[in-house]
C-alpha cells in the first residue's frame, strides 16, 4: 500500500510521469575530541579542550531518465550548545541547521546516446581529482558547498564541466556591495580566508587505460576594503568592484601492476583578496606499493609557494591531521613543504588501519630563523561494526620547533612544543532505495 501511495504521489510532486527511482538516507555523525594544541600550538598555561560535536543529515533524491533531484538537510552543533529546556538556540550565530544540498540535473541530450549532457543547478558539492583545490571537506562536520551552476559533459574518454558560482547576501534594492564575512558561525576558507563574490571554473578530465589526466582553470573574484575603527576595533569596510585571482594546472594519477603514483602542479596569479599581486605554485608527488591486499607503502613531497591558497579543498588530507597549515591558523606567509611516508593496513576483515609521518619546513626563507616546523605523527583505526554503522578512532602529535612558534610563524608566546590530539567517532549512515516509483 506505502509503493503504491508513493507511486501515485511523487509523479505529481516531481512534476514528471517517467517512472524513476528514489534514494533515502541519514547520517548521524557525533565526534568526540580532546585538542591540546590542534590548529595552532598553545600556550604552557593553557588546559586541553574536550567537547563532542554532532552532524545529522536527512537526504533525499530522486532520478529517471531526464532529471535527478536531491535535497540534503543537515545540523552541525556541538552537543550542550542549547539550553535543553527552551525550543530555540542559545545563540543564535550558533545555529547549525541549515541546507547543506538542494540541487537538480536535468539530462540535455538523447539518453540512449553514450554521451551525457547535463545542467546542475543549486547548492552541491564540488569535488574534482584529490580534492586538493576543490572538494567538500567532509572532516568538518558542517561539510563545504556551494550555490552554483555547473553545465557537464561526459563521454567514453572525457570529462568536461564548466561551472559558475555569484554570492551576494540578501536581495538588494540597489548595487552588489558583497559582504564577505557576514555575522554568525562563519568559519571562512582555507587559510581563514574570506567567501568569493563570484566563482568560474572549467574541469577537463581524460581517461586513461590505468589512471586519469586533468586540467583545472579556476577564477574567484573577492569584495575590495577598506579598515575602518568601530570602538576602536579594526572594522572592514566593504566595496564596490572586486580583485581576481586565477588558479590553473594539472593533475595526473596512474596505477601499474603493484606501484601507484599521482602528481599535480598550479600556478596562482592576479590579486588576493586582499588585494596583493600574486605570483605563486603549488606541486606535490605521490608514490605507493601494495605489498599484498592487506599492506600498502607510499612516500610523497608536497611544496606550496608563499602566497598560493588551496582555495577550497580538503586540507586535512593532505597536510596533516591536526590542521596546522591552511586551516585552522597563519603560517606566517612562509609557504610549506611536507614530506611524507604512509603506512595503510588492514589486519583482519573489515579494519583498517592508517598512519602518515610528517616532516613540515617553510618553503622560503624565514629572517633570524630555520626553515624546520616541526615532525607530525597521525594514526587512525577505522571498524566497520555493521553495514551501515562505523566506528573510527584518532591520535595525532606534533613536535614544534622554535620556528613554528616564532614571532615570524605562528606568533605564540611560551608556546608548548609538545602538542596532541585524539578523537572517537562513530558514522551511522542508513539508506535505502525505492525503485520503479
Amino acid at each position: 500500500m506505502k509503493k503504491f501511495i508513493l507511486a501515485c504521489l511523487l509523479p505529481c510532486i516531481l512534476g514528471t510521469s517517467a517512472y524513476g527511482q528514489l534514494s533515502l538516507g541519514a547520517q548521524l555523525r557525533p565526534r568526540a575530541e580532546f585538542r591540546n594544541g590542534q590548529g595552532s600550538p598553545q600556550s604552557k598555561d593553557a588546559d586541553p579542550a574536550f567537547f563532542i560535536s554532532q552532524r545529522t543529515r536527512l537526504w533525499a533524491m530522486y532520478a529517471n531518465k531526464t532529471l535527478q533531484f536531491k535535497i540534503n538537510l543537515q545540523d552541525a552543533r556541538v552537543w550542550g550548545q542549547d539550553v535543553s529546556s527552551i525550543n530555540r538556540t542559545t545563540t543564535a550565530n550558533n545555529n547549525g541547521l541549515l541546507l547543506h544540498e538542494a540541487w537538480a540535473a536535468v539530462n540535455l541530450l538523447d539518453t540512449a546516446s553514450i554521451q551525457h549532457l547535463s545542467l546542475k543547478i543549486g547548492r552541491q558539492e564540488l569535488q574534482y581529482d584529490d580534492s586538493r583545490l576543490l572538494g567538500n571537506l567532509d572532516w568538518l562536520q558542517q561539510s563545504r558547498r556551494h550555490d552554483a551552476i555547473v553545465l557537464k559533459y561526459s563521454g567514453l574518454k572525457w570529462q568536461i564541466d564548466l561551472g559558475a558560482a555569484y554570492n551576494q547576501n540578501k536581495e538588494n534594492s540597489s548595487g552588489t556591495i558583497y559582504n564577505a564575512q557576514p555575522p554568525g558561525n562563519y568559519g571562512g576558507n582555507t587559510n581563514g580566508g574570506t567567501q568569493y563574490k563570484s566563482m568560474e571554473y572549467l574541469h577537463i578530465q581524460r581517461s586513461l587505460q590505468a589512471g586519469r589526466l586533468s586540467f583545472l582553470l579556476l577564477a574567484d573574484q573577492f569584495s575590495p576594503f577598506d579598515i575602518d575603527s568601530v570602538n576602536k576595533e579594526p572594522v572592514k569596510v566593504w566595496k564596490t568592484g572586486s580583485y581576481a585571482r586565477y588558479t590553473g594546472g594539472i593533475y595526473y594519477q596512474q596505477t601499474s601492476g603493484s606501484w601507484h603514483w599521482q602528481t599535480a602542479a598550479y600556478y596562482q596569479f592576479g590579486k588576493s583578496p586582499a588585494g596583493q599581486n600574486l605570483d605563486a605554485f603549488l606541486w606535490n608527488i605521490a608514490a605507493g606499493y601494495q605489498l599484498d591486499k592487506n599492506l600498502d607503502l607510499g612516500t610523497g613531497a608536497d611544496y606550496s609557494s608563499a602566497d598560493f591558497d588551496p582555495l577550497y579543498g580538503t586540507t586535512h588530507k593532505f597536510y596533516g591531521a591536526m590542521d596546522y597549515y591552511y586551516a585552522a591558523s597563519s603560517e606566517g606567509n612562509h609557504g610549506v613543504q611536507d614530506y611524507h611516508i604512509d603506512v595503510h593496513w588492514q589486519p583482519l576483515k573489515g579494519w583498517k588501519l592508517n598512519s602518515q609521518l610528517h616532516q613540515f619546513f617553510a618553503a622560503e626563507n624565514i629572517d633570524g630563523y630555520q626553515k624546520n616546523y616541526g615532525t607530525e605523527l597521525d594514526i587512525n583505526a577505522a571498524k566497520s561494526l555493521y553495514k551501515f554503522i562505523t566506528l573510527e578512532l584518532g591520535y595525532s602529535h606534533y613536535w614544534s620547533t622554535r620556528n613554528l612558534v616564532s614571532p615570524a610563524v605562528k606568533n605564540i608566546p611560551n608556546a608548548s612544543l609538545n602538542s596532541n590530539w585524539a578523537y572517537l567517532s562513530i558514522n551511522i549512515n542508513p539508506s535505502f532505495i525505492i525503485k520503479s516509483i
